[in-house]
C-alpha cells in the first residue's frame, strides 16, 4: 500500500448528481495534495454512478457503491476505509474553498488535544450564488458548547473519532451533533475564523426538515445525559393566576375536546424526569379541576391573592410551591405557561438534559429568528444585525418561545432568579411555541388540536 495521506476526504452522495462534479473537484483542486478522496455512493438513482466512474482512474480517489444505507452508516464505512491522520466528510451538494484541507490539517498539527477543527462558510443556493458568509464564535473564548460544528466540512482526528466509536447507526441524522458531544467530553475542538467551505440550501436539503432534526437531536441529548451517568430530576411548576385575577385567563377554555390547562399538564405528566407537579393558582376553580381530573398525580397549590398579582415576581410564587411540594431531592425546576399548549413530556426532559449537559443554571425554549431587526437609535433605524451579507454568530437572535423554562433549583434558591448565570437554550419546533394571545392564535391551535386528535394524539414534528 502507498504511504498513508494526511487528510482521508470523503464524499457521500444520494441523488446529487448535478452537484457532485463540483464537490469532486473541489477536493482535488485543494492547495495542500497530501490527501485520499473516498466517494461514496448510497443507492443513487439518478446520473450519480455515470459521474464518479469519470473519476475511477484519479489516482487518489476510491469509488465505493452501495445500497442505500444511511448517513451514519456511511459515516462509519468511509471512517473504516479512511487511512489518513485526519477525516473529514464533505456532502454532495456542497464544496470546498482550494484552501481548506490545508488551514484545518495546519491547525490540527499545532495541536495534538484536538479532536475537531471547523470552519466559517460561504451561504450559497441551489446554482452556487453566493448569498451571505456565516461567522462562527471565536471558540476560544467559547465557554458554552451548545452551538455544535457542522457534520460535514469539519475536520476530525481519525484517532478520537475511532475511541468515541465513530458514528452512531441509531441515528438518521444531526451527525454532527453526537459526534459533537462525544468529543467535547473528552477532547479540545477550535475552530478557523475563515470562510472555507459553501453550504448549499435548496429544497432537498436535510436541515429544511426541522422536525426530523429536532427529535433526533432529542434523542442525542439523551443518550449522552445517560452515559453521563446522572441525571437531574425535576419538579414542574404551573402557575396559573386565573379568572379571578385576571378576566382574560385561558386555563379552563375549551381547547380540542379540553381545557388549555390539560395539555400542559398532560406533557408534564409525560415527562421521564418530573418527580412532582404542582399547579399554583389563586383560583378555586382552576384547583377543582385539577383534582377532578388528574386526582393525587397533581399537586394542587392554593397561592395567596397577593402572589399573583401583575407586579409580582414569579420567583416569589415558584419558590413557594417548591415549599409546599416538600421534595429535596429535585435538583431542577421546570416552570410550564398554559399558554403554550403544544410543548411535550420529551421537550420538558430535553430541557432538563441541556441544563445538565452544558452545566448551565438555566435553560430557555427558544425560537431562531432569521428576519432583519432594527432600534431606533434618535435618528432613524439602525439594523441589530449585519444586513450586508454577513451573517455573525454573535449576532444571532433567539425568541423566547414555548413559555418553557428549566433552572437549578440550587441557582433559584440562592439568586431568587428564575433566569439568570449560565443560560442554555434550547430550539424547540414551530408548532410546540404557538401562543394563545388572541381570537386568531386559538384558531391555529383548535386546527392544530384537530391535526392531532386525527393522529391519535400523537405530537408530530415536536423533539
Amino acid at each position: 500500500m502507498s504511504k498513508a495521506p494526511r487528510v482521508s476526504v470523503y464524499v457521500t452522495n444520494h441523488n446529487y448528481g448535478r452537484f457532485l462534479a463540483q464537490a469532486m473537484d473541489s477536493v482535488l483542486n485543494q492547495t495542500m495534495q497530501d490527501f485520499e478522496l473516498i466517494a461514496i455512493d448510497d443507492g443513487s438513482t439518478d446520473n450519480s454512478r455515470e459521474v464518479m466512474e469519470g473519476y475511477r482512474s484519479h489516482p487518489k480517489v476510491v469509488i465505493v457503491f452501495q445500497e442505500n444505507k444511511g448517513l451514519n452508516v456511511t459515516n462509519n464505512i468511509a471512517l473504516r476505509a479512511a487511512r489518513g491522520t485526519y477525516v473529514i466528510r464533505l456532502d454532495a451538494d456542497d464544496w470546498l474553498d482550494p484552501h481548506a484541507l490545508e488551514v484545518m490539517a495546519s491547525r490540527m498539527d499545532r495541536d495534538e488535544s484536538l479532536g475537531l477543527v471547523f470552519p466559517d462558510y460561504y451561504m450559497a443556493d441551489a446554482d452556487g450564488n453566493v448569498s451571505e458568509i456565516v461567522r462562527r464564535h471565536d471558540f476560544a473564548s467559547v465557554e458554552m458548547f451548545d452551538q455544535p460544528a457542522h457534520g460535514a466540512c469539519t475536520m476530525a482526528r481519525r484517532e478520537f473519532l475511532l475511541e468515541v466509536g465513530g458514528y452512531d447507526e441509531s441515528f438518521r441524522c444531526q451527525d454532527g451533533w453526537d459526534i459533537w458531544m462525544s468529543l467535547i467530553q473528552r477532547y479540545k475542538v477550535a475552530n478557523v475564523n475563515l470562510p472555507l467551505f459553501y453550504y448549499r440550501q435548496h429544497g432537498r436539503s436535510l436541515t429544511r426538515n426541522e422536525g426530523r432534526l429536532l427529535s433526533t437531536r432529542g434523542e442525542i441529548l439523551r443518550k449522552h445525559a445517560l452515559r453521563k451517568g446522572r441525571k437531574l430530576a425535576g419538579l414542574g411548576v404551573i402557575p396559573v393566576r386565573g379568572s379571578k385575577l385576571d378576566a382574560d385567563s385561558i386555563a379552563l377554555q375549551p381547547l380540542g375536546g379540553r381545557a388549555v390547562i390539560d395539555w400542559t399538564l398532560d406533557a408534564a405528566m409525560d415527562s421521564e424526569y418530573m418527580r412532582q407537579v404542582a399547579v399554583t393558582t389563586p383560583d378555586e376553580d382552576v384547583l377543582a379541576h385539577v383534582r377532578r381530573r388528574y386526582g393525587n398525580r397533581v399537586m394542587p397549590i392554593l397561592r395567596a391573592p397577593e402572589l399573583a398579582r401583575i407586579n409580582t415576581h414569579i420567583e416569589d410564587t415558584i419558590l413557594h410551591a417548591l415549599g409546599e411540594m416538600n421534595d429535596a431531592q429535585a435538583d431542577a425546576v421546570i416552570v410550564l405557561y398554559v399558554e403554550c399548549p403544544f410543548r411535550s413530556g420529551r421537550q420538558i426532559d430535553m430541557m432538563i438534559d441541556t441544563l445538565d449537559l452544558f452545566e448551565a443554571d438555566t435553560v430557555v425554549g427558544v425560537r431562531p429568528e432569521t428576519d432583519i431587526f432594527y432600534q431606533h437609535n434618535g435618528k432613524g433605524l439602525v439594523a441589530v444585525r449585519s444586513a450586508d451579507g454577513l451573517r455573525l454568530e454573535r449576532e444571532e437572535i433567539y425568541r423566547g418561545a414555548g413559555k418553557l423554562y428549566a433552572v437549578r433549583r440550587s441557582y433559584l434558591e440562592q439568586n431568587r432568579r428564575m433566569i439568570g448565570g449560565r443560560i442554555g437554550h434550547l430550539v424547540i419546533d414551530a408548532h410546540a411555541a404557538i401562543q394563545l394571545r388572541d381570537e386568531w392564535d386559538f384558531e391555529v391551535a383548535q386546527y392544530w388540536a384537530g391535526r392531532l386528535q386525527e393522529q391519535g394524539g400523537a405530537r408530530e414534528g415536536v423533539a
